[in-house]
């Protein structure tokens, strides 16, 4: 297995941040508002949304692919654990960076509401962003750029097994991360016809991740993830009130 030294740590944390921060509020702002179209590709209107279903498949095998135990174990014959992250941010930030460059638009609009009905989209946008932020923090560990092994090891300290610990919005739902982020997706209130594309692959997606996740997390957590996939549902929250009460530990 090759090593790495401090310069290439710190190339690696500077990478990870420039296209994984990077891609990440350019996505936020192409939720939002739709595609800029910056490059034109001149396809004819029957082949544009087949070139938009090719980008979103080929990003989601990226970022699926990438994520999984059994790719991350091959990574881990000639890549140090502690850059696995840092490589699967910078990979699908090109991915998505990318797919927001060479999306092409499409005719007809379905809706583009006007006045305070479009209002209603952005203030929908807004709250749930700021879900996210909420479940993002809920989690503690987040760390969406894979930069906490990298600087754990360079500041000499060994890496600290999570514990399962429920609190915030994953008292009502399992998945408050991925659910919001379908909200963010059906905010924009140009509903074109490759954004109707965009919308529905992108929520179908995001449920078969969801659904594979699963799987790891049981692996990883055994009978308390079980527990937990019985007293809260996945999704979609049956009450107002949370599945569990209390910021309740359960492991």
């Amino acid at each position: 297995m090759v090593t790495f030294g401090r310069f290439t740590a710190y190339v690696m944390i500077w990478l990870a941040i420039l296209f994984g921060g990077g891609s990440l509020i350019a996505f936020l702002v192409f939720l939002l508002a739709g595609s800029p179209q910056l490059l034109s590709l001149n396809f004819r209107a029957n082949e544009v949304l087949w070139w938009d279903t090719v980008l979103c498949i080929a990003f989601f095998l990226q970022h699926s692919g990438m994520v999984r135990k059994s790719f991350r174990q091959r990574l881990a014959r000639s890549l140090p654990a502690e850059y696995e992250g840092a490589v699967y941010a910078i990979a699908s930030g090109i991915a998505l960076l990318v797919l927001m460059v060479l999306w092409q638009k499409s005719a007809p609009t379905f809706a583009a509401p006007r006045g305070v009905f479009r209002w209603l989209f952005y203030i929908a946008y807004l709250m749930s962003f700021a879900g996210f932020i909420w479940g993002a923090r809920a989690l503690g560990a987040f760390d969406p750029y894979g930069l906490r092994p990298i600087l754990g090891r360079l500041r000499g300290k060994k890496p600290r097994r999570m514990s399962f610990v429920v609190k915030g919005p994953y008292r009502w739902v399992r998945h408050p991360l991925y659910l919001l982020m379908i909200l963010m997706i059906w905010s924009c209130p140009d509903l074109t016809a490759d954004r109707l594309l965009f919308n529905g692959l992108w929520t179908v997606w995001i449920v078969i991740g969801s659904i594979l996740e699963e799987r790891d997390l049981v692996f990883e957590f055994g009978d308390v993830y079980r527990e937990y996939q019985r007293r809260v549902p996945m999704l979609i929250p049956r009450r107002l009130e949370p599945a569990l009460k209390d910021f309740q530990r359960l492991s």
